[in-house]
């Protein structure tokens, strides 16, 4: 689920859309829990691999309303 709000999120932040043909051609999504754990890590790599690779073939495709913005502190607990 994690993956598909990383690509909204850059999809939104870019105005830019995110082809998923690898990923959509693997016919399984997060909310498919009868699917095994293989096909769900395929799924998620194949996915984080197209927006990786639309990332690096857009750099500064950022909007310029949020070139501004700050990234927001997180804590992490050990």
């Amino acid at each position: 689920m994690l993956m598909v709000t990383v690509k909204k999120y850059y999809e939104t932040m870019t105005g830019d859309a995110v082809s998923t043909c690898k990923y959509d051609s693997l016919l399984i999504s997060p909310v498919h829990i009868h699917k095994n754990k293989n096909s769900h890590k395929e799924a998620l790599l194949t996915l984080a691999e197209e927006i990786v690779e639309r990332i690096h073939d857009h750099p500064g495709s950022i909007r310029p309303e949020y070139h501004s913005k700050t990234a927001t502190p997180v804590l992490i607990k050990n």
